[in-house]
């Protein structure tokens, strides 16, 4: 039976599944649902469910597939996070993120004067992190999977190895992206097309990752940790002026974590830990919201959004602060997720006027002992999986180490390079996030799910940087609040705020004239329409929710991702 996976996604390998979209009703099953941000990655973990296997062998099918089909941001030369919800009620979580190289410094990317150099932690060999994308999925797998390893691959090696015709959105992607490419001969082998730029239909293979991918098939996380595919990617940094090792990658081990936990209005939150701040700022922001009425005063209302801003505004000022790797500073998760510091924090709440981020500083806390992408899994039993993976910026570095197929990652940007200097996205960190050899650098990844008596009501998480947070809330309060469906609650419009820069980001149409109106006249005066690195739309957030029908999931209509369900059994 398990077999029938590989012969239905042969079907698939030169042709985009046909999936339904964000904008109308969403896709059902009573079988199993995917929701990830490429066709041929969910249609590889729905034919993994339909071949027997559980949300978890479908998680991890994907996360391989999603390497091949949505190189931007799929990876394996880079990491991620997994919230895993079993049908008994257990929550575990899954820490598969970056970490810097045992031999980086607190200073690596400041000049003479103590300045940061520009470009050195996201365009350089410097910029990358241990990988940890290959450990985590193979660790997700061999605790709670139910199929092998080489049945789970395979359809990846497929893909790579047969070719993918390219849609409008890869084929553009990798055109745009020519230049960046170009500083680096083994990515423009891939990518670069002999100079020409890419069209809709061609047929993109990537022999050296299906080869890549054949290793760790046969030897499992030896397979990219050590042997050939480890040496060439040491030969690639020793020949560019990088830092991983063989130590580095031999040392490398994913990391399980209790699951940060909070309720919102009779449900449970269950989210990722640090090094990921977005559990956190989740809970904390929904704490701070529990006490107004935001499903009284509408979605879309200025009332609404205002104490929003607020509850963002007065979280994100305490990631800069507080959080980072807890096996290297000792984040205060408890007191920052707890209602009582909510409420502290939310105490000069005005409703009529907003606050100036100038004004907002971290909370006092005593010492206690845009290029991602997100995918979202249930199964029949109840598995369910939230699944975060990047490579940091789009396609992270643009470097492919030679003779992988594998794109590297840039994310030793999200450490704090420099005290309250702010990173790509903008955001600010201190002493919790300074780089430390082995360290795992601060996230917003924020895979969620959401229980309702305890089985999974909705499972969701973004792409998008900073907005990744703002985003996973606005999904959450769409659902509980204002009781959308899963289409409704990915698709309706979003803003974003993040204390610094203080301004507020709006997505186009994304407020009406009569609300922002109201919004400057309490104060937010820095309406802004969404910046150009961001794309279409703020985030990303495939979702699939859950009720005693069954399962029904939505790909966000922002971007060409796709919601396939297991088909009926005939």
């Amino acid at each position: 039976m398990k077999s029938l996976c590989f012969v239905l996604i042969a079907v698939f390998l030169l042709t985009s599944p046909h999936a339904s979209a964000a904008t109308g009703a969403p896709e059902f099953s009573e079988r199993g649902m995917v929701a990830s941000r490429s066709q041929w990655a969910s249609q590889v973990g729905a034919d993994i469910m339909a071949a027997g296997g559980n949300a978890i062998d479908a998680a991890v099918a994907t996360g391989f597939a999603l390497a091949v089909t949505y190189p931007s941001a799929g990876n394996l030369g880079g990491g991620g996070f997994m919230v895993i919800h079993l049908a008994d009620g257990t929550v575990v979580t899954n820490d598969h993120r970056e970490r810097a190289p045992l031999a980086a410094t607190k200073d690596m990317f400041l000049d003479e004067q103590g300045e940061v150099i520009k470009g050195l932690s996201t365009a350089s060999h410097l910029a990358v992190g241990v990988p940890g994308s290959v450990d985590g999925l193979l660790a997700v797998l061999a605790k709670y999977g139910s199929m092998t390893r080489a049945e789970v691959i395979e359809p990846a090696i497929k893909l790579a190895r047969k070719g993918i015709r390219l849609d409008q959105d890869l084929a553009s992607g990798f055109t745009r992206r020519q230049k960046d490419f170009a500083r680096y001969p083994a990515s423009m082998a891939i990518f670069g097309n002999d100079g020409e730029p890419w069209r809709v239909g061609e047929v993109f293979k990537q022999p050296d990752l299906a080869d890549t991918l054949e290793r760790i098939k046969k030897h499992g996380r030896e397979g990219f940790y050590a042997g050939k595919t480890a040496d060439l990617i040491v030969a690639e940094m020793q020949a560019n002026g990088g830092l991983i090792t063989h130590e580095d990658l031999q040392s490398y081990r994913s990391v399980w974590r209790e699951p940060v936990r909070g309720t919102y209005r009779g449900h449970e939150i269950v989210s990722m830990p640090p090094p990921s701040s977005g559990g956190v700022l989740v809970v904390q922001m929904l704490n701070m919201l529990e006490s107004q009425d935001i499903k009284g005063n509408g979605f879309g209302s200025a009332a609404s959004i205002h104490a929003m801003i607020e509850a963002e505004r007065r979280a994100y000022a305490d990631r800069a602060e507080y959080l980072g790797d807890p096996d290297f500073y000792p984040v205060p998760i408890k007191t920052l997720t707890s209602k009582s510091y909510a409420a502290q924090r939310f105490a000069d709440f005005n409703p009529e006027k907003a606050s100036l981020s100038s004004d907002i500083g971290a909370g006092v806390i005593l010492v206690e002992s845009p290029e991602t992408t997100h995918a979202s899994f249930i199964d029949a039993a109840g598995n369910a999986v939230a699944y975060t993976t990047t490579l940091n910026l789009s396609y992270g570095a643009k470097m492919v180490a030679a003779g992988t197929g594998v794109l590297l990652n840039n994310e030793m940007d999200d450490f704090s390079a420099k005290e309250d200097t702010p990173n790509f996205y903008g955001l600010l960190g201190r002493r919790a996030n300074a780089i430390e050899p082995g360290k795992r650098m601060l996230s917003s990844m924020t895979p969620t799910i959401v229980l309702k008596d305890g089985k999974p009501l909705l499972v969701t998480g973004s792409p998008g940087g900073s907005t990744i947070i703002t985003t996973t809330l606005q999904v959450i309060l769409n659902v509980i609040d204002h009781g959308m469906d899963v289409s409704d609650a990915v698709g309706s419009p979003r803003f974003h705020h993040q204390w610094q820069p203080p301004r507020v980001v709006v997505e186009q149409r994304g407020f009406s004239p009569d609300t922002k109106n109201l919004l400057e006249a309490m104060g937010h005066t820095q309406l802004v329409p969404i910046p150009s690195f961001l794309g279409r739309g703020i985030g990303d957030a495939n979702s699939v929710m859950m009720d005693e029908k069954g399962l029904y999931g939505a790909a966000d209509p922002r971007n060409a991702g796709a919601a396939i369900g297991v088909p009926p059994r005939l």
